[in-house]
């Protein structure tokens, strides 16, 4: 199984951009469909992007346009670039990692972005 580790969270001005990055560990990301989720307090998780092993990229609606989700399998980790932020965009992110063909999921322990003046 995979461990993962979110990082690059923190305080980000309205219409600013960040980059959230997740190291693996245990097994290569290259295996799996990876993706980035968020959950935004008092409501459900939602998606925001995933990236299947051949390189197929989806993203939720409300990240269309200002995400890229890619992977580094030399450094196994992969990353959400994210623009345009606003203070609806404040949430903890999360990433995860889903072996194709199954529902078995890894998921880190988030990162909280927050986003506000």
């Amino acid at each position: 199984q995979v461990q993962l580790v979110e990082s690059g969270g923190g305080l980000v001005q309205p219409g600013g951009s960040l980059k959230l990055s997740c190291a693996a560990s245990g097994d290569s990301l290259g295996r799996y469909e990876v993706g980035w989720s968020r959950r935004i307090p008092g409501k459900e998780r939602e998606l925001i992007a995933t990236l299947t092993p051949f390189h197929f990229e989806h993203y939720a609606q409300v990240a269309k346009g200002r995400a890229t989700i890619s992977l580094d399998n030399a450094k196994n980790m992969v990353f959400l670039q994210m623009n345009n932020l606003g203070p609806e965009d404040s949430a903890i992110y999360y990433c995860h990692a889903r072996v194709v063909g199954t529902s078995v999921s890894f998921w880190g322990q988030g990162t909280l972005v927050t986003v506000s003046s």
